[in-house]
């Protein structure tokens, strides 16, 4: 969607260890190494540069995976993480896969992996050359973790089996609508009893920077809507020469108090999570339009569960973008869904940033509760899986089949033996018999 040139897979790599050595070499960075902390909460997508430095303070850590979708950490930490019911996080897949699904599925998961293998043999080294030679590999310190704070929850993202030192925290964010201020509320309430959609492509992605084209087909279906359109924007409205009066850009605008506001209808957006689980929040129907990253998965989850409609960029038409505007609205089985989703998120014994300080605290009494942590972290993957166990039996069934053989072998040729020896008595008696 942006203007610029997509960045190479081999680039990607390659500035995933660069950024770390640069972060490193930081003034600042450095000078956190002359202070104490009793624990540290990192990003648990991609952590591992600051790993280094947890094993420096020997303090215990904690991740808050804001990517709810990836599972690199969780994997780390022990948890089962399977492909055949676990979509990859820049799939277009659900927890229901078919088989081609499960094989490309598991591809994509075993690219990933052994990419990031890559790029963790780099990055250790990386932190050997700051930190000194004594700093583990970062898997062996990433295993060590004292509590994974999840960004999902059954209700947003899929039902996981979680060891005990994973607590779900979807929407910690999310926050009851307020008052909106008085210039936007004066555009919403005009909008009648039509009421007005919103649209947003979140923080990641820049609407300033999409094709001309893609812009121009976005005011060709606001045009048509019998609704009011506010849009963030940010770019200037100069970029646009046929705006019609209903549509209002803006470069920042309060989303929740705009999902909570009673006069929305619908919310146009690319599908990032934390705007997922607002909308689900606030009770709205949604169209997305994935960009990149998880939105294409988080858009599958929200379309399964009835309140979303999925639309492809690549195809997209000023028609079919009208039409799933229109069908979110008018057809009642998406505002339904979306309210379903909103009671059975609200329907919880406690909030999730309760949850979050609750175990945040609970880390920080028990000094670091390694005693959640599970002893698969420890294990490789074909242990897990068993598989080590599963070619001792091979071996231990060979073994018995060719010991059977042999058996059968001896049984046969003592048999043989027998009826010979039979024979040559019966033989010898009958000779004597004649005599």
């Amino acid at each position: 969607m942006a203007g610029e040139m997509p960045i190479k897979p081999w680039d990607g790599l390659r500035y995933a260890f660069e950024s770390c050595d640069a972060m490193l070499s930081d003034a600042e960075t450095k000078e956190l190494t002359n202070r104490s902390f009793d624990l540290a909460i990192l990003d648990g997508a991609f952590p591992e540069c600051f790993l280094g430095l947890m094993y420096q303070f020997k303090i215990p850590f904690m991740y808050i995976n804001t990517v709810g979708f990836y599972t690199g950490s969780l994997s780390t930490a022990g948890n089962p993480v399977s492909y055949a019911i676990t979509p990859n996080f820049y799939s277009r897949f659900t927890d229901t896969m078919s088989l081609y699904e499960r094989a490309i599925n598991t591809a994509m998961q075993i690219g990933q992996n052994l990419m990031h293998m890559y790029v963790m043999r780099r990055t250790h080294l990386v932190l050997r050359e700051h930190l000194g030679a004594h700093i583990p590999h970062p898997y062996d310190i990433s295993r060590n973790v004292s509590f994974i704070l999840q960004n999902g929850h059954a209700i947003l993202s899929y039902n996981r089996a979680f060891n005990p030192n994973v607590a779900e925290v979807a929407c910690i964010h999310c926050k009851p609508a307020k008052k909106l201020p008085r210039n936007l509320e004066d555009f919403v309430s005009a909008s009648g009893v039509s009421g007005f959609i919103y649209v947003s492509m979140g923080s990641s992605v820049k609407a300033a920077n999409m094709p001309e084209a893609l812009r121009h087909m976005l005011v060709k279906t606001f045009a048509r809507l019998p609704y009011h359109v506010l849009w963030k924007y940010e770019g200037s409205s100069a970029d646009f020469k046929d705006l019609t009066s209903n549509v209002k850009l803006l470069r920042w605008l309060p989303q929740q108090d705009i999902l909570g506001h009673p006069k929305l209808r619908a919310f146009v957006t690319h599908g990032g999570l934390l705007s997922m689980f607002e909308t689900v929040y606030h009770g709205v129907p949604v169209v997305t339009m994935p960009v990149f990253c998880d939105h294409d998965v988080n858009s599958a989850k929200a379309e399964v569960d009835g309140y979303a409609i999925k639309l492809d960029l690549q195809t997209l038409s000023t028609n079919q973008l009208y039409k799933a505007i229109m069908k979110v609205i008018h057809d009642p089985r998406y505002k339904n869904a979306a309210r379903y989703r909103q009671k059975l998120l609200l329907d919880q014994r406690s909030t999730a940033l309760e949850t979050a300080i609750y175990w945040t605290e609970y880390v920080l009494r028990h000094k670091g509760a390694y005693h959640l942590q599970a002893p698969s972290r420890n294990m490789t993957w074909w242990q897990y899986y068993l598989l080590d166990v599963a070619v001792i039996y091979l071996i231990l069934l060979y073994g018995l089949i060719l010991l059977l053989k042999r058996i059968d072998f001896r049984s046969k040729k003592l048999r043989s033996l027998h009826l010979l020896m039979s024979a040559s008595y019966s033989e010898v008696k009958t000779k004597s018999k004649k005599m």
